[in-house]
Formats: structure tokens, C-alpha cells, sequence
């Protein structure tokens, strides 16, 4: 991955990296995953690290786990767990043979093999928000999802080249029967992005049909899709203490076929875990632990990650909150265990607030820099979230996305160089007590790539912005958000590939989709 390219391009489409003539179109960072040189913050000290792995022990081998899927309990049962219904306790010799097998890094190809991701070690990728049932924008105000906004999202996510995967539904398309609307947003989703996709792991059927469908945009065999991972699914558990039966069905389905599954609880301290973060991490990583356990049972080797998602509830109104202090420890310390247990991790880029606002970004902000405080890999929900998920916001996500780019820069290796050009002694030596240094040489030759170029901010001075038009943030990223819509270019597709998934979901439709009882 060029983590030195410094020349600012547009992006998203058929034109690529092209520059366009429209102001609407934002200039922005060249596609690249970036990489996290910082060393993690780690709260814990190694007392605190094994007192941590212990409890989770603990929890897995004297209280157990729920395992609300037959065929799960079976196999765990034919691997020794102990077994009381639906009950499944398993002990620490186990769990870490498990583990022993999962890879800490693993590469994830989508139909575009140059947006490959890699999952693990010091690699992060970022990717849009996922599931809301609503959606919210300056013009028509909070509605419930619909298709047509669903396509509007995978387009940012596909323009916006610091968006590096295309997650969940960005928003639900509550305006197309539950049946069949997998097959309607993935057949968007694959033909208007080219990045690494996802599938809920909601039942067999939805499962085995997105995985045939990114088969067939990949242009793969069946023996090509299995031999490494195409795609990804994420499953949640049921805290306290539960895994439910459609999530653990979707995850054995892509282990058994080699395709990623992140594994991550979501315990909110006070509400469905212990006040205390020591407690909730403990039970997030007991939870998360047993489901990774069964899939290494399952496939030896197959790639899989640990998600943390355990923030704290407003004790006066039982509300989640995110972006808290606590919030940002509690991915700190996930981040610590994920290392001790050599498992890539997956964080989010959450807030509580309902409208694209200073509360907003400073609660997202916190999500977002506490991902790369904890050396997390994958971070969900990284632009676009409102309302505790359960708003999709397009300015929000282009806001987001200024953040996003921002920790790109941070990372990149021309900030903190050191060589004798960047030292610049002979530049000062020029410039001396009673100069300046626009004008020098040494300034002329690297004005242009100096400094971020900010995607949505504002540095001019009042009076300026108010000659502009006094505009706030959130009213400049809608203008662009409409721009990038109105002028969006899909990436390029075989039409031989196109026609194969549209008939491929015209089938499926024909049988009936996914049955429902409604």
C-alpha cells in the first residue's frame, strides 16, 4: 500500500482519480488503506491483562454460553464442551487451541482486486455506516429508509475513497419486502462499488445468495471464491451470554467456505453487562471468543476477527451513549486482549447525537480516535451514523469523512521525516532572523503537498465566510453531497457479469426470495 502518494485527486467511478470541472466535486485523498505506525495505548497493565483473560475464563468454562443454534451445539458437543440444552461451557485448553489456529492477518479480495483489504497487523480499514432504519438530511428531515437513498449511500461509499469497504445496508430499504430485498442491494451494491462487501448473516438462504452473487461479480469459480476470502459477514452476539440461531448459521456458512466472519458483542455496561468496564470487556470477550471458537472448530485456519462494540448507558434515562471516555477505554482495552490473543480487531465510529452537530462530531471523533489508539483493523459505522444507528446521514458522512481523511494524513510518513531536506537547515540558514519563508526555495518545491487540504472544513476568517455566504459545515457537506450524486460515475463492470447477477436475482425473486411469515 503507497503510504507516501501525496497528490490530492477526485475519485469514485468510472473516472476514477480523474481530475472533473464541477466545484461540486470534492478534491480528495488518493485510494490507499492506510497504516497505523503509532504504538497502541494500553491501559492495562500485565496484572490487569491476565485478570481480564481470566474472568473471561471463567465466564466460558463455569457459566457458559447460549448457543441458541442446534447444529452449533452439536458440533461443540462432538468437540468435548459441555453441554446442558442449550447451555455450552467450554475450558481454557480448548478455547486457546482454538485460537491457535485463527491467522492475525488475512487479505480480503473484492470484485476490483486493487481495493483489496488486508485484515490485521498495523492495517486499518474504514467503512460506512450500516442498518439504520432511518435516514436524515437538511432537505427532508428524519423519514424511514427507502431503495433510493440506499443507492444515494453506496454511491458515497463508493466515491469517497477513504471509505475502503461497503458494509451492511447503509440504510434499510424498508420499501422492499424483506423476501427479497438482499437481492435487490446487493445487485446495487455490486455494480455501483467495486470494494469489499459484506452479508448479514440473517438464515442460509440470504447468506448462500449474496455469497453467489459476489461469486458472480467476481468473475470466480466456486473453487476460486473458497480458496480465499471474497467477502465478509459480521455477527453480534445476544448479551448477556447469548449467540442466536440465523447469526451463528451465517457465520458456520462462511467459515465452512473460507469467507471472513468479525465476531462482536455488543454490551452496553449498566444495561447488558457489568457497570464496570473491566466486567463488560470480560463478558464481550467471553461472548465474542466462544462464537470464534466454534468456527475455528468448524475450519481450522478460517479468517475471523474479534469486534468490540461496549460503551455505557446513560444511568438516567437507560440511553446508549458512545464516544465516552468509557467507550474509548473499553476499545483501549479490547484492543490490549485482541493482541494477547493474536486476533485482528474490529471497532465503530458511533455517536449518540441526532443531528449532524458539534456533539456529533466530537463523539464521533472520540470512536474514530480511539480505533487508532487500540491498533483496531476494521472500523464499522466510520461515516454517516447518527441517533445510535439508528440514522443514516449524508452529511454526516461526508463530515465523517474529513475525519477519516485526516487520520490518513496523520499516519503518512512525509509528516515526521527526518532527512536532512525535511530538517531543512540550509532553508533556515536562507531565511535567517529577519525573513520569511513563503517565498523561499525550499517552501516553493513542496507548497503543494505540505499540508492537509481539508475535504469539507472552512479556515477562512470571519468575514470571508461571511462573504461566502456564512455557511455552517453541515450546509457545505449537503451542497456536496448533491454534487457527488448528481454527477456520480459507476465503476466498470462486464456486462456479461451484469447480466448474470440480474438474472440471478430474477430467479431467485421468481422462487420466492427468502421465505417470511408476512
Amino acid at each position: 500500500m503507497d503510504q507516501t502518494a501525496t497528490r490530492r485527486k477526485r475519485g469514485g467511478g468510472r473516472a476514477g482519480n480523474a481530475r472533473r470541472t464541477t466545484s461540486l466535486l470534492p478534491d480528495q485523498m488518493p485510494w490507499r488503506q492506510p497504516v497505523n505506525t503509532d504504538r497502541p495505548t494500553e491501559p492495562l497493565n500485565p496484572d490487569g491483562v491476565a485478570a481480564i483473560h481470566k474472568g473471561a475464563m471463567r465466564i466460558l468454562s463455569e457459566i457458559g454460553i447460549e448457543f441458541l443454534n442446534p447444529d452449533a451445539v452439536e458440533i461443540l458437543r462432538g468437540a468435548g464442551c459441555k453441554i446442558s440444552n442449550t447451555n455450552v461451557k467450554m475450558d481454557e485448553d480448548f478455547v486457546m487451541e482454538m485460537l491457535a489456529h485463527a491467522p492475525a492477518q488475512f487479505t480480503v479480495t473484492p470484485r476490483n482486486p486493487q481495493k483489496s483489504l488486508v485484515i490485521g497487523g498495523p492495517y486499518m480499514a474504514f467503512g460506512n455506516v450500516s442498518s439504520p432504519p432511518n435516514a436524515w438530511d437538511l432537505e427532508r428531515g428524519k423519514r424511514p429508509g427507502d431503495f433510493e437513498t440506499y443507492r444515494e449511500f453506496i454511491k458515497l461509499t463508493q466515491f469517497f475513497n477513504c471509505i475502503h469497504f461497503a458494509g451492511g445496508y447503509p440504510v434499510e430499504a424498508i420499501d422492499l419486502h424483506a423476501g427479497i430485498r438482499h437481492l435487490d442491494c446487493l445487485y446495487e451494491k455490486l455494480t455501483l462499488t467495486d470494494k469489499v462487501v459484506h452479508a448479514y448473516s440473517l438464515g442460509r438462504e440470504r447468506v448462500e445468495d449474496v455469497m453467489e452473487m459476489v461469486r458472480i461479480a467476481g468473475n470466480l469459480t466456486p473453487e476460486e471464491f473458497e480458496s480465499r476470502p471474497h467477502m465478509y459477514t459480521n455477527i453480534n452476539s445476544v448479551s448477556p451470554l447469548k449467540h442466536d440461531f440465523p447469526m451463528l448459521e451465517g457465520a458456520m456458512i462462511h467459515a465452512k467456505r473460507g469467507q471472513a466472519v468479525i465476531v462482536t458483542p455488543f454490551t452496553l455496561a449498566g444495561a447488558m453487562a457489568p457497570v464496570t468496564m473491566s466486567g463488560a470487556v470480560a463478558l464481550s470477550l467471553a461472548e465474542g471468543l466462544a462464537a470464534i471458537a466454534l468456527l475455528q472448530y468448524i475450519n481450522p485456519g478460517c479468517p475471523v476477527a474479534i469486534g468490540t462494540f461496549t460503551s455505557n448507558v446513560d444511568m438516567k434515562t437507560g440511553a446508549p451513549a458512545f464516544g465516552t471516555p468509557e467507550y474509548m477505554r473499553a476499545t483501549q482495552m479490547t484492543g490490549q486482549m485482541a493482541r494477547f490473543y493474536k486476533l485482528p480487531m474490529r471497532a465503530s465510529g458511533v455517536c449518540a447525537a441526532n443531528v449532524p452537530d458539534g456533539q456529533a462530531m466530537w463523539e464521533t471523533s472520540n470512536s474514530l480516535w480511539s480505533a487508532v489508539q487500540s491498533g483496531t483493523n476494521v472500523v464499522y459505522h466510520a461515516a454517516g451514523w447518527l441517533e445510535g444507528g439508528l440514522i443514516a446521514s449524508p452529511e454526516k458522512f461526508i463530515m465523517d469523512c474529513e475525519v477519516i481523511q485526516m487520520i490518513q494524513r496523520y499516519f503518512d510518513p512525509m509528516i515526521y521525516a527526518t532527512g536532512s531536506d525535511d530538517i531543512a537547515v540550509d532553508a533556515i540558514a536562507q531565511v535567517g532572523p529577519d525573513g520569511h519563508y513563503f517565498g523561499c526555495q525550499h517552501t516553493q518545491e513542496r507548497y503543494e503537498t505540505a499540508f492537509y487540504d481539508p475535504l469539507i472544513s472552512d479556515w477562512s476568517n470571519f468575514e470571508a465566510w461571511q462573504l461566502n455566504g456564512s455557511t455552517w459545515t453541515a450546509e457545505r457537506a449537503h451542497k456536496m453531497y448533491k454534487g457527488i450524486i448528481a454527477e456520480f460515475e459507476a465503476p466498470p463492470i462486464e456486462d456479461s457479469v451484469r447480466d448474470e447477477l440480474k438474472d440471478f436475482a430474477a430467479r431467485r425473486k421468481a422462487e420466492g426470495g427468502v421465505p417470511t411469515d408476512f
